[in-house]
């Protein structure tokens, strides 16, 4: 114990040391604010603390992850581990099995569409209370499509906040646009209690991979940890990555009462140059989301587990008014994915239509399931990215695509970068941060919102679905995949 204590010492003391380097150039600090040249013997010194942070960065969280996890938070520790090997050795199997015998097995003949009627949805929500072990809570959704809808609106909510400011992200980055949300938390943390977590792992490799589109001129804090807190009352934790798990939600909650749910984390890419969908929730809901985020807060804190365990022991408060339809959580957790559960079920009891929306799709079960579906008559249509931002997770979308196209479902290339992840099945939509890849549905903490309520999701249906179809381009060709594709797609169904 003592060397892991020295050793996680040394880390953070050579942390500290090499991000107070930023201390040397105002605009290292802050962000450039005007277009003014930048000295390049500065620019080369702030270009080498960069390397040096990000080689620094990763080795504190692997000290946190290697060292400070079992001690503090043994039981996460161990079940993240554990979860992880169950999750892999039984996943292998399913997949060998599906990829030798099951999806062979299908049909080769494609149906004609039945045009069924839909499923019963209130039949169906009774199977997901059984299948999935949760209950709906009650409340009201809004979607916010794209930067600057949600970032709009966060910030309004933000400026009036009256008691509380409680923000879990996987990415919270250092661009400029990050820099903005950060100097308005850091200004309301005088008036109102603000929290921020982030994902050490997440948040490592966001700090160090640069928007094409930020201003040349701007030069990023090298530790966005440091930033936040310094010269105010925000309090800042990152997540430990045990056994290099990570936490993937995005939750922000505003006075206990509005809560933003959904893909985007806080940086450039999300403000501008990316396609991508929250949701603004009211109602008893988010008393279940406030629950959730407390409980995330209390285990990335020195007491690790045993303060995650008080937070549980305390409850849920009620905050929110009794309004709203029903409105159900779900999440993917160690040895329990609601969402992966939930989708399976949705997928195998729609009869009518399936509408996807995601930009890293490799689940082997998802798609087995939905060329099944297919089979059944039922019309489905998926839309993936065509600029996606992952190098293996595009080429494995290319095997996903061919394989797609072969079982009769139409696939659409969405112009540019979708960030999106959303589905609706027969009128019952499934929205939030969980890809549909190994990691957010077997290994990652996600948080997905699901309802069948009618309005919130024609409301889905006319604001995301309908427009990102028509301004999609339908492939209705194989697409060329080379072995390097194959590859990247054995690699993403093992790792990620």
């Amino acid at each position: 114990m003592k060397i892991a204590t020295i050793r996680i010492a040394v880390s953070a003391l050579f942390l500290a040391i090499v991000t107070g380097c930023a201390s040397v150039h105002p605009d290292a600090q802050g962000g450039t604010k005007d277009a003014q040249p930048i000295d390049p013997a500065f620019d080369r010194r702030f270009k080498a603390q960069r390397i040096v942070t990000k080689g620094t960065h990763l080795g504190w969280v692997a000290a946190r992850s290697v060292f400070e996890n079992p001690i503090n938070r043994p039981f996460s520790h161990a079940s993240s581990l554990a979860s992880y090997a169950v999750q892999s050795s039984g996943g292998l199997l399913r997949r060998v099995a599906m990829a030798t015998i099951q999806m062979p097995a299908l049909d080769d003949d494609i149906p004609k569409l039945s045009y069924a009627e839909p499923m019963d949805l209130d039949v169906f929500e009774k199977i997901l209370d059984k299948t999935t072990g949760t209950q709906r809570d009650r409340g009201h959704i809004k979607f916010l499509v794209d930067g600057e809808e949600y970032f709009g609106r966060l910030a309004e909510v933000i400026d009036s906040a009256k008691e509380s400011i409680d923000i879990r992200t996987y990415i919270f980055d250092n661009d400029d646009y990050a820099i903005t949300v950060a100097d308005q938390l850091r200004r309301r943390s005088k008036d109102v209690r603000v929290r921020v977590m982030m994902d050490g792992l997440g948040n490592m490799m966001a700090l160090h991979a640069d928007s094409d589109t930020m201003p040349a001129d701007h030069r990023v804090p090298l530790s966005i940890y440091s930033y936040l807190k310094r010269d105010s009352k925000v309090k800042v934790r990152n997540n430990t990555n045990p056994w290099a798990t990570g936490d993937h939600t995005k939750t922000s909650i505003i006075d206990n009462r509005t809560a933003f749910v959904g893909g985007m984390n806080i940086g450039r890419e999300y403000r501008y140059d990316w396609h991508d969908l929250m949701m603004e929730v009211t109602g008893p809901v988010v008393d279940k989301l406030q629950f959730e985020s407390d409980k995330a807060w209390a285990r990335a804190g020195i007491l690790g587990d045993l303060s995650n365990l008080f937070a549980f022991l305390k409850g849920k408060n009620k905050h929110a008014q009794e309004s709203g339809y029903p409105i159900r959580v779900l999440q993917t957790r160690n040895f329990d994915s609601d969402i992966h559960r939930a989708q399976i079920a949705a997928i195998q009891n729609a009869q009518s239509y399936i509408l996807i929306e995601n930009p890293y799709f490799s689940d082997d079960r998802t798609i087995y399931e939905l060329a099944k579906a297919r089979r059944r008559g039922v019309e489905i249509r998926v839309i993936i990215p065509t600029a996606g931002n992952h190098g293996a997770m595009n080429a494995s979308n290319k095997v996903t695509i061919n394989t797609l196209l072969k079982n009769g479902i139409r696939v659409y290339g969405f112009p540019g970068m979708s960030h999106v992840k959303a589905a609706i099945f027969d009128g019952w939509a499934s929205v939030g941060s969980a890809n549909l890849d190994k990691l957010s549905l077997k290994v990652n903490k996600e948080l997905n919102l699901a309802t069948s309520d009618p309005k919130t999701v024609q409301a889905l249906m006319d604001r995301v679905f309908i427009p990102d179809l028509m301004m999609s381009r339908e492939i209705t060709e194989p697409v060329p995949v080379t072995a390097g594709s194959g590859l990247a797609e054995i690699i993403v169904d093992e790792l990620l």
